[in-house]
């Protein structure tokens, strides 16, 4: 079974039952999608429920938001949200870590590498994200997330101020010398395509909440500039 949506600004796209998709045109649609066969079916809504996102923030004693982690791979984003993740642990503070390699293995398992895969891999982490804000906790992401694009698309899922992007600017020089998974090596021999930093472009965010100049820096150091910025936002308690 298929069905034909026309629209006016992305052409003609055929959607099978099984969402197996054939795009015309070259536009980033895969958000887009999810979205027009939501609203094809009225019958779904949203339900409001009695324990709302304030409820939980007041009992849990902080605030609810997404820290966003991005740069290239070896950038340090897993170790310092890790590291982070610790420290607020044993604040008190209520936390999730969705970490690139772990989705993999479930929410986003079966998902490849090409464009279309990875932007669907960050929707479904976002959507997830949304949701575990909602419950209450503080959810660091760590994804290389390459295209402004769709980290915008992430950020626009919350409200303002619920979402910081921490970008994690390691000159590529650094994270190719640090190559933990060996993944650069590959890369430069051709034994991977569309690499980020390689043949493949990563795309800097230009207004980033945090900027963390990870060159040379113990994680330590790092962790401790998080936590006063997170507590200057007045998202962490001093």
């Amino acid at each position: 079974m298929r069905w034909c949506v026309n629209t006016s600004h992305i052409g003609k796209l055929w959607i099978s039952a099984s969402c197996n998709v054939l795009i015309r045109g070259n536009l980033r649609v895969t958000s887009l999608l999810f979205g027009i066969i939501a609203s094809m079916n009225k019958d779904i809504v949203w339900h409001e429920h009695a324990i709302d996102k304030a409820a939980r923030a007041a009992q849990n004693g902080h605030k609810a938001f997404v820290l966003w982690f991005t740069g290239l791979s070896g950038s340090g984003k897993s170790t310092i949200a890790g590291a982070l993740e610790q420290e607020l642990f044993r604040r008190g503070v209520h936390t999730y870590l969705l970490d690139g390699d772990n989705v993999r293995h479930g929410l986003c398992k079966g998902l490849g590498f090409t464009l279309a895969d990875r932007q669907e891999n960050l929707r479904r982490v976002g959507e997830a994200s949304k949701l575990m804000v909602d419950a209450g906790l503080v959810v660091l992401a760590a994804f290389v997330s390459p295209y402004r694009a769709d980290r915008d698309a992430i950020r626009a899922l919350l409200p303002d101020g619920e979402f910081v992007e921490v970008f994690v600017d390691t000159p590529l020089a650094e994270c190719e010398q640090r190559d933990p998974k060996g993944l650069y090596k590959k890369a430069r021999a051709g034994e991977i395509k569309n690499f980020t930093g390689i043949d493949d472009p990563y795309e800097a965010p230009e207004q980033p909440e945090v900027h963390i100049h990870n060159h040379a820096r113990s994680v330590s150091d790092v962790v401790a500039e998080l936590l006063a910025q997170l507590q200057e936002r007045g998202l962490l308690a001093e």
